[in-house]
């Protein structure tokens, strides 16, 4: 049976005399710049994608298992479903790591070895099991569309323990430290740029509203279409960005604290107010995976530090003072159930009643 003609995909290309460091799309025996640098992969993904959506349609016809290629399935899924999703650009990602990887195969080949294998080369089992979670539904929608009758089982792996992983005080001001003060070194001598000095916005904006990075990202100074809104006069941080679709992940609106607000004020002044709150150099970020961990690195901090652990430290340092854990759901937008379950053994009357009634009659 031949295979599937191997997909187009992502390739890091060295730099060269005439062109720096960059991805390039490889395309059979055609290369495509994309401009992007090594650690702007996710924008090169983006472009991956429409560089394959525009190429490549997908065919639409009912045919055997056998002749289907796993990459027209979920090629279909992001020419139909994607674009309507509340984070396409995740969904995005997702899909060039599928595509990757199943690209060659077709879909009869799908069984458990096979998705326990991608597992192992994912090196992530949470983030595996999302990949797969994408890969049935776009499956679920080849099938629904009409265009293959037989069910297809994927095989995730088991769920993981969720990572609690939180920042003492000190934890944070080391890293605060280090984003502030680290510069560039050029050929053994540091430069005056200061290339993680953006991460202190990010920083403090996520751990004093508890906020999902995404939510971070995009907050700006004035409103617009896929923007959380920061309206420092009125003290609220409005998370749920313009034109964005509603999902189960509610991003209600929260507070401002006095400390967080006097911070923001003065970084509106200096961006003039408008614009994106966390920048690099004047541009907006899609993903601070490498800075963070440099800087992290950089502080000496263990324990897989990401930009959910902000979220994870808020939740701590409320639920550590005492504050009621149905105020703190409605701070953080998620269920009084999830703090009770994650946080409430660091409450300071956690099982206290019981610890004082176990001897009495």
């Amino acid at each position: 049976m031949p295979r599937p003609r191997k997909p187009a995909r992502l390739q890091l290309r060295p730099a060269s005399d005439d062109e720096p460091e960059q991805w390039v799309i490889r395309d059979g025996q055609s290369y495509i710049r994309t401009k992007c640098s090594e650690t702007n992969r996710e924008e090169a993904e983006r472009r991956l994608a429409e560089y394959v959506a525009e190429k490549y349609q997908p065919e639409r016809t009912k045919r055997d298992l056998s002749k289907i290629p796993i990459a027209d399935v979920i090629n279909l899924y992001l020419l139909d479903v994607v674009p309507g999703l509340a984070n396409p650009e995740k969904s995005i990602e997702r899909s060039v790591r599928l595509i990757e990887f199943f690209g060659d195969k077709f879909l009869e080949e799908i069984n458990g070895p096979l998705c326990r294998a991608y597992v192992t080369s994912r090196g992530s089992s949470g983030g595996a099991k999302r990949d797969l979670e994408d890969l049935r539904a776009a499956i679920n929608h080849h099938h629904k569309e009409g265009y293959h009758k037989e069910a297809i089982r994927i095989v995730l792996p088991e769920r993981g323990k969720a990572r609690q992983r939180w920042l003492t005080r000190s934890e944070l001001a080391r890293l605060l430290w280090v984003c502030l003060t680290t510069r560039e070194n050029q050929e053994g001598a540091d430069t005056r740029k200061r290339p993680l000095r953006h991460l202190c916005r990010f920083l403090l904006l996520g751990i004093y509203t508890g906020s999902r990075p995404g939510a971070v990202m995009s907050a700006a100074w004035d409103r617009g279409p896929g923007r959380s809104f920061v309206d420092v006069e009125r003290g609220v941080f409005h998370r749920h960005a313009d034109g964005k679709i509603e999902t189960a992940k509610r991003q209600p609106p929260v507070r401002l604290s006095p400390e967080l607000t006097a911070h923001l004020r003065r970084w509106k002044k200096i961006d003039g107010d408008r614009g994106y709150v966390v920048t690099f150099y004047g541009q907006p970020v899609s993903s601070l995976k490498t800075a963070l961990g440099r800087a992290v690195r950089l502080a000496g901090i263990e324990g897989g530090v990401t930009g959910y652990t902000l979220r994870h430290t808020a939740a701590t340092w409320l639920v550590a003072k005492g504050i009621n854990t149905r105020k703190i759901a409605d701070y953080l937008g998620t269920s009084e159930e999830m703090i009770r379950r994650h946080y409430g053994h660091l409450a300071p009357d956690y099982q206290e009643e019981a610890a004082l009634s176990i001897g009495k009659k």
